[in-house]
């Protein structure tokens, strides 16, 4: 099977199960999604949208997060991995935006790398979804995926795995590739226990070839 057909198949196959796939992460402003991507390393989806709610609505403009103190920001997502690093985070973002960026959310992965705690896989997200920029973030789920169907080698790093993708994917689907990816790899390729049975990708799967 060719790279060609692989896709196709993975991508027809998505949109049969995951036709409308999209962002989990609750945000109501572009700042919030820059937060809440950053709150999301090393956590869930759900646990950050447990600490956005009270966090969002107890400060509501990147205003308020500026000026908030360390403590406050940290009682309220200490919940989280790494979560005194993050609480520093949101203040530092917050100040940056407005100091730097008129209080909007750049749309260059340079730009965003610069905002404490936003790397790589960071700014694909928020490119993405705000700005719908043709871009693949590769998370822990896409990564995981992606190996598995052959789509990336077992020992790719994340970068290498993105720009396979990329070739892979055309711009216009990648924004929901990116998404469905995740979706698959969070509900169906789950780490351990994948569901193997009831997936019509198995015949061009890594993993379940060596069940």
């Amino acid at each position: 099977m060719t790279n060609k057909e692989r896709i196709g198949k993975i991508i027809f196959y998505f949109d049969e199960i995951l036709p409308s796939a999209h962002c989990e992460l609750n945000y109501s402003k572009p700042y919030e999604l820059v937060i809440a991507v950053m709150l999301s390393a090393q956590t869930t989806d759900k646990s950050v949208n447990r600490v956005t709610e009270v966090l969002f609505s107890k400060y509501p403009s990147l205003e308020a997060l500026a000026n908030c103190s360390f403590e406050e920001v940290f009682e309220i997502i200490k919940t989280l991995g790494l979560a005194k690093t993050k609480a520093q985070n949101v203040i530092k973002i917050a100040k940056m935006l407005i100091e730097q960026y008129d209080s909007n959310v750049p749309n260059s992965q340079e730009e965003l790398m610069k905002l404490p705690g936003v790397g790589r896989k960071t700014s694909n997200v928020v490119r993405g979804e705000l700005y719908n920029e043709p871009v693949i973030a590769v998370d822990t789920h896409v990564e995981r995926v992606s190996k598995r169907l052959y789509l990336a080698a077992i020992n790719d790093t994340p970068l290498d795995v993105e720009l396979k993708l990329l070739k892979l994917v055309s711009k216009e689907r990648r924004v929901l590739f990116h998404h469905q990816m995740i979706h698959f790899g969070r509900y169906n390729c789950v780490s351990q226990r994948p569901k193997c049975d009831e997936c019509k990708l198995k015949d061009i799967c890594r993993h379940y070839s060596k069940r």
